[in-house]
């Protein structure tokens, strides 16, 4: 399987993210970081050596890769403190669009995960900030339903 592949199934299948480790190929559909976070906290195994091609990148989205072992990516979107944050652990990476940064959901500011990670550049260190952001949006979520 090549990076191409995996490209080419998240954008024909309409996924937020598309990671192979092996031959296993999973899907996911959750915007922002839930589904890596989940990964990581739950089966970081399947993320370590895995490639990944994911629609829009920030440097939560890529502390989390880092810290699961992920080797290789390719972002349709990427902004440049995620690329800073893939260089200095050595992930082999690629992107569609370099941005300064990713814009939040309303198109108002800043993604609320890379403000959340703006004070730090060692992914160990923004594990606990997003950790805490995910739980706040699934206490919400529970609330709403």
């Amino acid at each position: 399987m090549t990076i191409d592949t995996l490209v080419d199934m998240l954008h024909r299948g309409g996924y937020s993210c598309v990671i192979a480790n092996g031959d296993e190929v999973r899907t996911f559909t959750r915007r922002g970081v839930m589904d890596l976070y989940m990964l990581l906290t739950y089966d970081v195994g399947f993320l370590r050596g895995a490639w990944v091609a994911d629609k829009v990148v920030g440097k939560g989205a890529a502390a989390l890769m880092v810290l699961g072992g992920v080797a290789r990516l390719h972002a349709d979107v990427l902004s440049d403190d995620a690329a800073r944050v893939l260089t200095a652990a050595g992930v082999d990476f690629s992107c569609a669009r370099s941005v300064p940064y990713i814009i939040n959901r309303d198109g108002t500011g800043r993604c609320p995960v890379e403000t959340l990670c703006a004070g730090t550049d060692a992914p160990e260190e923004m594990l606990p900030l997003i950790g805490r952001f995910v739980e706040d949006v699934l206490q919400r979520q529970g609330e709403a339903k």
